[in-house]
């Protein structure tokens, strides 16, 4: 006798349907899961053994062989269990087999039949909406599977409960959606002395998703500044908090089943490996430049970054999205993420200084920032100097804009865009733009395109580093309201991009 149960092997962000088939027949008694499986799945017939057990169900003296097919397909994970559970209890007559395979399943057991959260109950609970089946999973996934809306979500707490559902006697009542978690405390740009500049330019990287590179002595307010960038940025949207929450999903980050308007915002150290941020190791997980999509990713102490490392952002940045290739997986994550790095000067940092800097000035610095390649340098579209703070400004009151009114500025300059790019759904914001969209929308009048074409004979600019002082040009007029790029946008465009690195 064969029956058959469903769940779901993750390739990235999707989940791919598994059927599950489990045959009992004569011969020497055995347990066997083939299919391609991983060490954990193939140790799911011990778990579902005692877990049967733990509720008096013995298995028969017969051989018990489990097929996860496609059997070309990888399986990992421990969320293995519940289905291979279920269609061995549908094989024995236990639960009925119509009912188990109009279900997705996914969850591990423990020895004594409790159901534990597993990740990827999201991206699971799509896959079940597609294929029209309900998702079955441990009560703890319940509230996150929920969100997705299109599929009924059954939440339960142990196995036994399960067997329950399925015969009638108990119906697990369906899990409803987490709350909207509400976010987090912010930081206020007011806190802030000085550096005007530095939060202008955070303003039209926020209002526009454009990278942004501060660069300034130890102490100058970089990372301050940088923590207080999510406190601007609009909250997400419901399509942007659905694609996130997935890449959440599968590495765990997901608190309680509530999902987030909040923008990610991720900080890696410098001593980050290649895998950890753009992806890979062990079942080519998600990296850092993936959690942060649709936010900010913040790299201080930029050019301490291994190079390679740092040559790995140059595709993402331009694509938006990350292949991460292995001899056993190549699986592709989003990234539309917003950069924003932090550098010293120099290497000790005070190159700036008449008082502290040594005597290689200017070696010093050109070596130091020079690790940043020069095209991972010209994909900066902002690149500002964060000069030191005298100890006599900081007992001034706070001076400039707080978060709260310039994170107002942001929205309304984000809301200008989706109206404008209603028509064009692969673009969201102004650093999407290219082709002849970019040439009808930010195309400045003569005085600007006069001087734009100054100084990018100038200075050298690169067709990417023209297009994105358009780019940055028509953010500026959106964050005042205008309807055509002008003179004054493009100039204050201009002073950010030859702020540092000139030559691109």
């Amino acid at each position: 006798m064969v029956a058959r149960s469903y769940t779901v092997a993750f390739e990235g962000v999707e989940a791919r349907i598994v059927e599950v088939q489990c045959a009992i027949s004569a011969g020497m008694p055995g347990f066997a899961v083939v299919g391609l499986p991983d060490k954990a799945v193939s140790e799911a017939k011990e778990r579902v053994r005692a877990a049967m057990n733990a509720m008096s169900i013995a298995l028969p003296a017969k051989r018990i062989t489990v097929n996860l097919s496609p059997a070309d397909l990888p399986k990992e994970g421990s969320h293995f269990d519940l289905p291979i559970a279920l269609a061995l209890l549908a094989a024995l007559q236990i639960i009925p087999k119509d009912e188990v395979e109009a279900t997705v399943s996914l969850g591990e057991l423990s020895l004594d039949g409790r159901l534990i959260p597993v990740i990827g109950a999201l991206p699971a609970a799509m896959a079940a909406a597609e294929e029209d089946r309900a998702l079955l999973c441990p009560r703890a996934c319940g509230a996150e599977a929920a969100w997705v809306g299109a599929t009924q979500v059954l939440a339960a707490g142990s196995l036994d409960e399960v067997v329950r559902h399925f015969t009638g006697q108990a119906p697990i009542t369906p899990a409803e959606a987490g709350e909207v978690l509400a976010p987090p405390l912010g930081r206020d740009m007011r806190e802030v002395k000085g550096q005007e500049r530095a939060k202008r330019a955070l303003e039209i990287a926020a209002a526009g998703r454009h990278h942004a590179l501060m660069v300034g002595s130890p102490g100058s307010g970089k990372s301050m500044l940088a923590a207080r960038l999510p406190g601007i940025l609009p909250p997400l949207s419901a399509q942007e908090a659905l694609e996130t929450s997935m890449i959440h999903s599968l590495a765990g980050l997901l608190s309680e089943g509530g999902i987030s308007r909040t923008r990610p915002f991720r900080e890696p150290h410098h001593t980050a490996s290649m895998a950890a941020i753009v992806g890979g190791g062990k079942g080519a997980k998600p990296g850092e430049i993936s959690l942060a999509h649709n936010g900010v990713l913040f790299m201080d102490e930029f050019p301490e970054f291994p190079r390679t490392v740092l040559e790995t952002l140059r595709q993402p940045i331009e694509t938006g999205e990350i292949m991460v290739a292995r001899a056993n997986a190549h699986i592709r994550y989003p990234c539309r993420f917003l950069l924003v790095a932090a550098a010293n000067p120099c290497k000790c940092g005070y190159m700036s200084d008449p008082a502290r800097a040594c005597a290689k000035v200017p070696v010093c610095g050109e070596d130091y920032l020079g690790r940043i390649s020069g095209p991972l340098m010209d994909r900066f579209d902002l690149r500002v100097e964060v000069p030191p703070v005298a100890y006599t400004d900081l007992d001034l009151p706070a001076s400039g804009d707080s978060s709260a009114t310039i994170a107002a500025r942001v929205q309304a300059a984000r809301a200008r865009q989706s109206t404008r790019f209603a028509q064009h759904p692969a673009t969201r914001v102004n650093a999407d733009m290219e082709g002849a969209l970019l040439e009808e929308v930010a195309a400045p009048d003569p005085e600007g395109r006069a001087l734009l074409a100054k100084v990018a004979e100038r200075f050298g600019l690169s067709a990417r580093g023209y297009h994105r002082v358009l780019r940055v040009a028509r953010t500026i007029a959106d964050l005042g309201g205008a309807a055509q790029v002008r003179l004054p946008h493009v100039a204050e465009a201009v002073s950010y991009r030859l702020a540092v690195g000139a030559k691109s």
